[in-house]
């Protein structure tokens, strides 16, 4: 582990601890290193808590979206992070995570173009490291009507059954639907598999007067549109 020039936390000025820092200024003077080392609570003997977050997020190259993807099993390689601590970063990311799906969801959202969707779905499929099936229900009028997820598989693939996606259309009495799934490798080509399948969903809709709108094959930095490419 790399060397710091760590400063104990109780011999640091008052409004220079993390959490006397949030209490005295408020949680927007923090930085990620703090907050992160307010949920450690401790450090090493050699590193303090904030020595060890700094530690942590320079290993992601600073970037939470890489922490957030990190297990129990990785956050205990580092020293000084024990299980319960690995549990409280996790459980912490996570929360993060599920109050921008509930601020996105408690917005009725209309349907322009493929990067709505893109943007849309990010609170669902970032960061994860298996695929996930989601379908977007929409109205007439493109309105978001329900976001609904159809299956969950491992890193290389996820099964999609077209029973279950038109029934859950049927339900919501849809106009349209648009199909995403996430690609953890990063890879946005679709594969034979992903075109022989929305063709078939594209024909089923046909006969339900439900219209297969998209398809979206999400990374966390790009995605594939099936429409923009004329697929559809």
């Amino acid at each position: 582990m790399e060397t710091f020039n760590s400063i104990k936390i109780s011999l640091l000025a008052e409004d220079d601890r993390p959490r006397e820092k949030l209490l005295l200024r408020g949680k927007a003077h923090l930085s990620d290193a703090e907050l992160l080392a307010i949920l450690i609570g401790s450090g090493t003997k050699s590193l303090s808590a904030v020595d060890l977050a700094k530690y942590m997020l320079k290993h992601c190259n600073y970037d939470l979206s890489e922490l957030a993807k990190k297990s129990i099993a990785d956050l205990k390689k580092f020293k000084g992070i024990g299980e319960a601590k690995a549990i409280t970063i996790v459980a912490a990311l996570e929360l993060g995570r599920r109050r921008k799906l509930i601020t996105e969801q408690s917005k009725r959202f209309k349907i322009s173009s493929s990067a709505d969707v893109w943007q849309l779905m990010k609170t669902d499929l970032l960061d994860e490291p298996i695929e996930h099936f989601y379908v977007l229900y929409l109205n007439r009028s493109n309105y978001v009507i329900k976001k609904q997820l159809i299956s969950s598989g491992g890193t290389t693939g996820t099964v999609a059954d077209p029973k279950i996606i038109f029934k859950y259309a049927l339900e919501c009495t849809a106009n349209g639907m648009i199909l995403i799934h996430n690609h953890p490798s990063g890879n946005v080509k679709p594969s034979e598999q992903d075109r022989r399948l929305t063709q078939k969903l594209v024909d089923v809709g046909k006969n339900l007067e439900v219209s297969v709108l998209d398809h979206l094959i999400f990374t966390d930095v790009a995605y594939f549109s099936f429409a923009d490419e004329g697929l559809m």
